[in-house]
């Protein structure tokens, strides 16, 4: 009953029905498989018809808070939501030219991408709720965390996942992809030594009968 999308302004979590403390349980769970891709994230609240009293709005911004979350709206039909929410200063509505990821029915909407030209160093993260396009390298100890899929025109050596949020359709690629860690939803995979005395060509990492694969770029 939560569902965690990208919109432009961050992320849109969308909480159905149920009791309020079991849904921000599965929320806690929700955040806790993602924590790096969470951590400094402005999420908007959709609660469609619920009725919340400030007191169970500020459960909910504690919540996020202590993961490192900044709560910043909540979006109700209900004016009693509203109303509470606005007490706590908080936005209700959503700006006219957010749009939310649509993954309904197996469809996929349009996700917003973000395009880079710089280097990523060590040390340095990038974190975004959309596709990544890095016209660059990622350098060991550098990380990019995507919610969408992973592109980098360069040398891929550092940590990268990519569907951040749980989506394992995504996919990375990269001129030379040779990450020390790589994720793509829950699954993990790391870059055997073997693989950096390979020849070096574009690679693609996806996801297949549950566990990670690389093929050529151009493979397709």
């Amino acid at each position: 009953m939560v569902t965690i999308k990208g919109i432009r302004d961050g992320l849109l979590v969308t909480l159905g029905g149920g009791d309020w403390k079991s849904l921000l349980a599965e929320l806690e769970t929700h955040l806790g498989k993602s924590a790096q891709f969470f951590k400094g994230a402005r999420v908007a609240l959709e609660v469609g018809s619920r009725e919340l009293s400030a007191a169970e709005i500020e459960a909910a911004r504690d919540l996020l808070a202590s993961n490192e979350i900044t709560l910043w709206a909540v979006v109700s039909e209900s004016s009693v939501t509203q109303k509470a929410a606005q007490q706590l200063q908080l936005d209700t509505t959503l700006p006219a030219r957010t749009t939310a990821v649509h993954e309904e029915q197996g469809e996929s909407g349009e996700l917003p991408a973000l395009l880079v030209h710089r280097t990523l160093r060590s040390g340095q993260s990038l974190r975004y709720a959309g596709h990544v396009v890095l016209l660059g390298d990622v350098n060991p100890g550098a990380e990019i965390v995507a919610g969408g899929d992973v592109i980098v025109w360069g040398k891929l050596r550092g940590t990268v996942h990519a569907g951040a949020t749980g989506d394992e359709s995504r996919v990375v690629c990269a001129l030379e992809l040779a990450p020390t860690q790589l994720r793509i939803g829950s699954l993990v995979a790391r870059s055997p030594d073997e693989r950096r005395r390979r020849r070096v060509r574009p690679e693609m990492a996806s996801v297949s009968q549950n566990r990670i694969v690389v093929e050529p770029w151009d493979s397709k």
